[in-house]
């Protein structure tokens, strides 16, 4: 298939700008695959979709400020750094701007106590290593100086909200180390995790570190040739446990986010197990895959031509998905990671 099948029209106004001011008071299209039909409801009757020994299985990855406001030294102009990926102990991979300009070499402060200088420029896809230099843990610096790293298609710019640290991050988010939420996560609450136990379901926690490979664009016309970047790993062994145990008992494996349903697969061996297993990933989903770990999936409206959208298409299907995503268009559904959400039963 053309990567160009995959493309739909949407209108601006639709790109969710802002979360609305509770997180499950989204739109929740319910899409069922046996059927060919969706139904519109909203994320607060999610609980009411899961059945007793279902295990919903979430992604615990946590944001961190990963956008650092720089100027060179020593003319002083205005950089921005997104950290992608730590590569040795303070040598990162990051995309620069302006990049162009930006040559092994050169030398970019952050306040007063943090420097980092570039010593690659070589990257294919435009990224700069840059090795930083602090009298404190680098860590410590980033939380303080970093902003939280939105994507280009919210129109303000990052930092200028203070609750985007809270509402860009799920509420069951703790292990630091992504770049950018996985957005399927934002719409719950305390109260819908307590729901889904009270009906006798089980939440599990695994972690994916969304990084640039999970938005990168795609870049070729044939998605066969489509390759995503590496990104970390973590299923340990209750989560590993429970989610077989589950499906042993005839229960459903609901993956919440692309993100999750990524590790998931990752980590299924050829007995059909989750194996308790950590490491990079490079698994690129597209039509034709066999899903062998989830029984449904809940994820939000992704960009055209994507290749998030590609693996939503490949466990719905390629028809079905294009024509809810019309449907969600057609009837005014918040596009994106601050927008409403499907669920793929």
């Amino acid at each position: 298939m053309q990567i160009s099948e995959f493309d739909y029209e949407l209108p601006e106004e639709l790109i969710a700008q802002e979360p609305l001011p509770k997180r499950d008071a989204s739109r929740m299209l319910i899409v069922n695959r046996n059927t060919q039909t969706w139904t519109d409801a909203r994320f607060r009757s999610f609980p009411d979709h899961i059945k007793q020994n279902d295990v919903v299985v979430v992604n615990n990855t946590r944001v961190f400020p990963a956008r650092l406001i720089g100027q060179r030294d020593p003319t002083g102009g205005r950089v921005e750094v997104l950290l992608a990926r730590e590569v040795s102990k303070d040598v990162w991979e990051a995309l620069v701007r302006p990049g162009h300009r930006l040559k092994v070499g050169a030398q970019i402060r952050f306040g007063d106590k943090l420097r980092a200088q570039i010593v690659d420029d070589s990257s294919p896809q435009g990224f700069r290593r840059l090795k930083f230099e602090a009298d404190v843990p680098l860590e410590q610096l980033v939380e303080k100086l970093g902003q939280t790293p939105l994507p280009p298609y919210i129109r303000r710019p990052s930092g200028s909200s203070k609750e985007d640290r809270v509402r860009y991050q799920t509420v069951f988010a703790q292990v630091r180390g992504a770049i950018a939420a996985p957005t399927a996560g934002l719409h719950f609450t305390p109260e819908i995790l307590a729901a889904l136990r009270e009906r006798g379901a089980e939440v599990v926690e695994v972690t994916l570190h969304v990084g640039y490979g999970t938005f990168e664009p795609v870049r070729v016309s044939d998605i066969r040739n489509h390759q995503v970047s590496s990104e970390f790993f973590e299923i340990n062994d209750p989560s590993a446990r429970a989610i077989n145990s589950a499906r042993m008992q005839g229960g459903r494996i609901i993956a919440v986010g692309t993100t999750t349903a990524r590790a998931l697969e990752s980590s299924i061996n050829e007995a059909g197990m989750v194996e308790p297993q950590s490491g990079q990933t490079n698994l690129t989903i597209t039509p034709g895959f066999k899903f062998r770990s989830i029984d449904a999936l809940l994820t939000n409206f992704h960009l055209p031509q994507s290749s998030l959208l590609l693996l939503v298409s490949a466990f719905a299907g390629y028809d079905l998905t294009m024509s809810a995503y019309r449907f969600a268009v057609q009837n005014r559904f918040r596009f994106y990671s601050y927008g409403d959400c499907m669920l793929v039963v």
